[in-house]
């Protein structure tokens, strides 16, 4: 039977300090479950490249919406960006909620269940990095003229789903928000822009949803 080996409740665990500083985000919660092979530096060193050179940048939700540019959505390459932005906070945000619930175990066996859905998470953590390191790449492919969608829409639905995740109580409600996230920046990636507005329909829809349920972590300071 796995098991993971946290420390007492308020500590760091014994491999989390343990991790080199270089280790990226999906190697780092790897690490914490047992019998699961760590993904390649290679794969995941670069996804942060373009995020740190616009990491200063600040998203256009961050600005508030009254200050927004109520342009179409992705109607540009810093739309692009802004996005690619949101994505990677997005991942960093899922990947803080995913050392959290490994570490609420305190070195007691991780059930199997939680373990599948915890590396599945893990998955979706390293792909929505993939596609925001797309995003930054050729931002220019990604450019959409006519999708119907205000920027400032677009931007603040992905800054409170990154919210959610960080205050979500129960990881698995979590799901529903990440795979919006991902049927979002995959349609982007695919090419299928048609599938744009239905991303943000279910992103607003589990937006909505876990707002009626109570946080069950604080949030970070």
């Amino acid at each position: 039977m796995a098991t993971s080996s946290q420390g007492h409740p308020g500590q760091v665990p014994d491999k989390v300090s343990k991790t080199p500083t270089t280790l990226a985000p999906g190697q780092q919660a790897a690490s914490l479950l047992p019998n699961e092979p760590s993904p390649p530096a290679s794969a995941v060193t670069c996804l942060t490249t373009g995020a740190m050179s616009t990491a200063h940048q600040p998203a256009t939700a961050d600005l508030g919406i009254a200050g927004a540019v109520d342009a179409n959505a992705l109607s540009s390459m810093p739309h692009v960006i802004d996005l690619a932005d949101s994505v990677v906070r997005f991942a960093d945000r899922l990947h803080e909620r995913i050392l959290q619930e490994i570490a609420s175990h305190h070195g007691h066996t991780i059930p199997d269940a939680q373990q599948v859905m915890l590396r599945a998470l893990m998955d979706d953590e390293l792909l929505l990095r993939q596609h925001a390191h797309a995003l930054y790449l050729d931002a220019a492919t990604f450019v959409i003229h006519d999708l119907a969608q205000p920027q400032h829409r677009l931007m603040a639905l992905t800054t409170e789903a990154a919210e959610k995740i960080r205050r979500i109580g129960v990881i698995g409600e979590a799901i529903g928000l990440v795979g919006g996230v991902l049927l979002l920046v995959g349609s982007i990636g695919t090419g299928q822009f048609s599938q744009v507005g239905a991303a943000l329909d279910k992103i607003q829809l589990h937006n909505a949803t876990l707002k009626t349920l109570k946080p069950g972590l604080p949030p970070k300071a």
